[in-house]
């Protein structure tokens, strides 16, 4: 194993073949209208949560302006005059509006102002200072418990979509064909159906919802300012153009800064998997010391690129917080012996407030790109078509008989290529495995035997020809139905985390209790699941790792017994299991054969001599066919896998059965 090749020459096609398993996608926009309409779809299920969520904004603004005017009405009114004698003058809005201001607003503005005066106003028998304190407190509290539901059904209404967006996504998965699966590595499937929807979900709470929040908040203080006081508002607001040019410079730079954080954690992630799954190599070749070495150097890496987003991040902050201080004084200068105490504290909160959402720009950039760069990547997984698809109006189809049995199987002058009308893995395949026979395919590795077992089971759609089950096409069945029809058996066993017995049955109704025992009994797996410590509720660890090899594969035959299909697909069955074990569970094969049409892929011997019929494949077609006698007195290609194969285990056979 060795360290990603950062440095790969642009014609070294296997070194940028390395590079792109260790690096992710480019980032994106922080805003896609596309992205955004599409997500709609999902949100929009939910348009009572998000038009409160929106309605919700103009308390929150109104408390955000509050708790200062409170404190301005104590400074003008109380403090002031009882300080130096002298009455401030309240801030009273003209009869007549301005000109930037529409009548409709203005009246509604008026009609804000009476009112709060009012309230402001201490009822008889309470102090003034005593009674805004009171008022404050209930502002605050007020504030406090609208900002709480707004965030809780914004993260609620997030949460509910993104919910079924990842159902979506896993459905979807579901639904695509194997090679896609062949060709997508698992760590980014799974990346898709978590970290991505979880990044979305964020937008929600931390991205665009508070962006759209920020902007209006700001939008709101500065309109209160240039009410309150035009001439000291727009000599403040001066500094905002320079803050916009540093903002879209940050933009940029910050993009590049983002992406190579995002692009050294995806080197180090896949290096430690890397060297997780291969563990075992790593310590008997002693790699210990080089690996770390490696590993220390991408670490650094990634060290080095978040500081460099750290460097903008505090760039930022460092000229919003400067500007903030500089208003302070220009207010302090232009407003000092112009204004009112009360306006000046004002104006100095305000603005306070109107630039900290500047500060956290930084943050919901960053959560808006990475949202943008998750988006498109799950759309561009669910804009993946199936190559496997049932039509419309397909259902399942009667099923005929051959001769009172079922499990007809044809293959029909099939071809076969993974990669599209060349490179062909199966040419001008036919034959025939009548119901309750079994078919067994030899042949060198590459030979297209396996291939025979994915198209069998639709895994993939044959280029030409046709495959058919009891007469009927596969194309004609349903994917569902059709995988019920067969049970496979596969050399690489896979068990799922649960009990033996759910793995046993895995979920089917009609696969009960009794069902999984008998086909246990039958294969003879009862025998090792009986000593286990819970019998068939006994925990399957991951990937089934507390069993040995050849009980996996006993398991998996009571599987496929356990379900009840017609067509058997035995593909290396027993190539786990050694010399004893396989004596001993053949008994159990013949049970799971018995009454089925079986389709065998094997080496040993054992397996495939009592086959009906012997398939010899070369090279994607179909050189001979026969008994295992036939095939060994005709001298073909047969006889000759044979003595380079399985001479050395015919002696052993043949005693194990004497």
């Amino acid at each position: 194993m060795s360290p990603p090749q950062r440095n790969a020459k642009p014609g070294d096609a296997k070194g940028a073949s390395r590079e792109a398993l260790f690096e992710e996608e480019a980032l994106g926009r922080a805003y896609d209208t596309h992205l955004l309409r599409r997500l709609w779809e999902y949100v929009s299920p939910y348009k009572a949560q998000v038009a409160v969520t929106i309605l919700m904004l103009f308390p929150l603004l109104l408390f955000e302006l509050a708790p200062a005017w409170i404190i301005k009405t104590g400074i003008d009114r109380e403090i002031v005059p009882h300080v130096t004698g002298v009455a401030a003058e309240a801030v009273v809005l003209d009869v007549e509006p301005p000109s930037y201001v529409p009548a409709p607003i203005w009246s509604a503005l008026r009609f804000l102002s009476e009112s709060a005066s009012s309230l402001l106003r201490a009822p008889e028998g309470w102090s003034p200072l005593p009674w805004l304190a009171l008022l404050y407190f209930i502002i605050a509290g007020l504030g406090s418990f609208i900002a709480f539901l707004d965030q809780l059904i914004m993260s609620w209404t997030g949460q509910s979509a993104m919910r079924d967006l990842r159902r979506i996504v896993f459905d979807h998965i579901q639904r695509l064909h194997l090679g896609f699966f062949d060709a997508m590595p698992v760590g980014r499937l799974v990346t898709r159906a978590t970290n991505d929807v979880e990044n979305v979900a964020e937008m929600f709470s931390a991205g665009i919802a508070a962006l759209i929040r920020d902007v209006f908040k700001m939008l709101g203080l500065a309109a209160a300012l240039f009410l309150v006081d035009p001439r000291l508002a727009g000599i403040t607001f001066l500094i905002v153009p320079v803050l916009a040019v540093a903002a879209i410079i940050f933009r940029f730079k910050v993009r590049e800064a983002f992406r190579a954080v995002r692009v050294r954690i995806a080197r180090i992630n896949a290096y430690l998997q890397e060297n997780v799954v291969g563990m075992k190599v790593v310590q008997l070749f002693t790699r210990e010391e080089r690996n770390y070495r490696d590993f220390d150097e991408m670490n650094a890496d990634h060290r080095d690129a978040w500081l460099q987003s750290i460097r903008y991040d505090s760039a930022l902050f460092s000229v919003v917080e400067f500007a903030s201080y500089l208003t302070i004084a220009v207010v302090l200068w232009q407003g000092a012996g112009a204004v009112a105490a009360g306006t000046i504290y004002l104006f100095i909160d305000w603005m306070r407030r109107f630039f900290m959402p500047l500060r956290d720009l930084s943050a919901k950039y960053s959560v808006m790109q990475s949202s943008m760069a998750s988006a498109e990547r799950i759309f561009q997984l669910l804009d993946t078509e199936p190559a496997v698809l049932d039509t419309p109006e397909v259902a399942t189809p009667a099923i005929p008989t051959s001769g009172g049995k079922r499990g007809l199987v044809e293959f029909d002058h099939v071809w076969f290529s993974y990669a599209g009308d060349e490179d062909w893995v199966l040419r001008d395949v036919s034959f025939r495995v009548e119901p309750g026979e079994s078919a067994a395919f030899v042949g060198a590795t590459g030979a297209g035997k396996t291939t025979i077992i994915k198209l069998l089971t639709r895994l993939y759609d044959v280029s030409k020809g046709s495959i058919r089950i009891d007469g009927v096409d596969l194309r004609e069945w349903p994917q569902q139905a059709l995988r019920r029809r067969v049970a496979m058996v596969l050399q690489d066993v896979f068990l799922f985390s649960g009990t033996v017995e759910e793995n046993l049955s895995l979920g089917r109704p009609e696969v009960d209790a009794d069902r999984v025992r008998e086909a246990s009994r039958a294969v003879l797996a009862d025998r090792f699941i009986a000593r286990l410590p819970d019998g068939y509720a006994t925990e399957v660890r991951e990937r089934g790792t507390n069993f040995s090899a050849g009980q996996r594969q006993l398991l998996s035959f009571a599987r496929a017994l356990a379900h009840g299909a017609d067509v058997l697909v035995l593909d290396e069955a027993t190539s786990a299991i050694d010399t004893e074990t396989e004596t001993l569970v053949q008994d159990g094969i013949h049970v799971l054969m018995e009454g089925k049409t079986a389709l065998v892929i094997a080496h040993r011997l054992s397996t495939i001599q009592d086959a009906d019929q012997i398939h010899v494949l070369h090279k994607g077609r179909l050189v001979e066919s026969g008994t295992h006698d036939e095939l060994l007195a005709a001298g073909g290609v047969y006889e000759r896998l044979y003595r380079l194969q399985y001479a050395e285990q015919a002696p052993a056979v043949a005693a194990a059965g004497a």
